[in-house]
């Protein structure tokens, strides 16, 4: 089983972990991919204003721009750490055991536009790049979209929680236990709709509640029973999406 998970604009600052060695990276078959987005990003940062603009920057987040310039060099930390946000303050991944942990580094994975997919504990720095980011001749979706649809295709039940955007950076493959997790609320007419902002905190609590129990679930049926027994009302959608009905007001107080 795998849990694929967005990224997050934002990211807590420094590290323990040694400098960034991309042939340590979860899907070795990704790395001449990432090596060149690296070294360009990388040359991006030598000339602000570019970067400034590829990136959709302003004048307060000028610093992005020097962490991108080190990004080879400077300080690392594991993948759940070091993205913070809505979804991942959910997650709150400094509080999970260490058993859970283990079980994250081996069936989640973050979709990372620089990186592409990359294991929930494999060790990066601090670094701005986002999906819709335009880089001097390099589209990220043509750059990506071949090698990481490649990358995810294999056997058994994956669970995609992307954004739309970074899902067409690569896409999951297309076979009955590949699912896309959609948000939504019921109304009380019946009719359910997409929920935006608070889509986050509900795919944080679900996916600690996933790594929580630790459990590889090898059919769409068996998750579907864990999620109704764990408090979640998870539930068919439209074919090839899995429907999690949640509260707005909840999701409104935990905002």
């Amino acid at each position: 089983m795998l849990v694929l998970l967005p990224p997050s604009e934002t990211k807590r600052l420094g590290g323990t972990g040694a400098p960034l060695d991309l042939r340590t990276l979860t899907y070795p078959s990704l790395h001449s991919s990432r090596r060149v987005l690296v070294r360009s990003l990388v040359g991006l940062a030598k000339h602000p204003d570019a970067m400034m603009a590829a990136l959709k920057l302003g004048r307060t987040q000028a610093a992005e721009v020097g962490r991108n310039r080190t990004l080879a060099t400077s300080a690392t930390m594991p993948v759940l750490d070091r993205y913070t946000g809505v979804l991942y303050d959910a997650l709150d991944a400094a509080t999970l055991t260490p058993s859970a942990r283990a079980w994250a580094g081996e069936h989640v994975r973050v979709h990372s536009a620089l990186f592409g997919p990359v294991g929930a504990l494999d060790l990066i720095p601090g670094y701005r790049l986002s999906h819709d980011s335009r880089l001097p001749e390099l589209a990220l979706k043509k750059h990506w979209s071949g090698p990481v649809e490649k990358a995810l295709r294999g056997d058994g039940l994956l669970l995609d929680l992307r954004s739309a955007g970074y899902a067409a950076l690569g896409p999951a493959p297309v076979r009955p236990d590949s699912l896309y997790l959609r948000v939504v609320t019921q109304a009380s007419d019946g009719r359910t709709r997409a929920l935006n902002h608070f889509n986050k905190t509900a795919k944080g609590a679900f996916s600690r509640a996933l790594i929580e129990h630790a459990e590889s679930f090898d059919s769409v049926t068996a998750l579907l029973d864990w999620a109704e027994s764990a408090g979640f009302t998870l539930r068919p959608g439209v074919t090839g999406e899995l429907d999690l009905v949640v509260d707005q007001l909840i999701g409104a107080s935990r905002g």
